[in-house]
């Protein structure tokens, strides 16, 4: 069963599956400076500020090893969405609670916050790449038969 333009569909998305560890790597990279800036930020008085650091060095791990081992890449990209979905739901349902204090209130009172909220954000944008490959990849494995 051949689908319309199938040689552009799987070059587009064997190119996705083989960016997704790639993209791992950038994105436990950003978590981590979100974490560490946040942590400075806050005159390294708080741990709980590297909290992105923490999802971050999670994600780049599965990110180097998906990159690394191509038959663990499957699973660990699975892991790597899972973190991304738990801080997801932890940034924003942490954050967005205090959105209101955060728009009307000076941005130094409201840093833990404001990270909650970017932290977020960048697992949901991370989490939807990670779904949108995992798709790619049933329609490659359905195609290619």
């Amino acid at each position: 069963m051949a689908m319309p333009d199938s040689h552009l569909r799987s070059g587009i998305a064997l190119a996705n599956l083989r960016a997704m560890p790639t993209l791992a790597i950038v994105f436990g990279l950003i978590l981590e400076a979100m974490g560490i800036g946040a942590y400075f930020l806050t005159g390294a008085k708080s741990v709980t500020a590297l909290i992105p650091a923490g999802f971050g060095t999670l994600i780049l791990l599965c990110g180097i090893i998906g990159a690394k081992f191509h038959n663990a890449r499957k699973h660990v990209m699975h892991i790597a969405a899972l973190v991304g979905l738990l801080g997801t739901g932890g940034g924003l349902v942490r954050g967005l609670p205090k959105l209101g204090a955060v728009m009307s209130g000076p941005a130094k009172d409201n840093i833990a916050s404001i990270m909650s909220i970017a932290m977020g954000v960048v697992c949901l944008v991370f989490l939807a790449l990670c779904v949108k490959s995992f798709v790619d990849a049933r329609i490659l494995k359905k195609y290619s038969k």
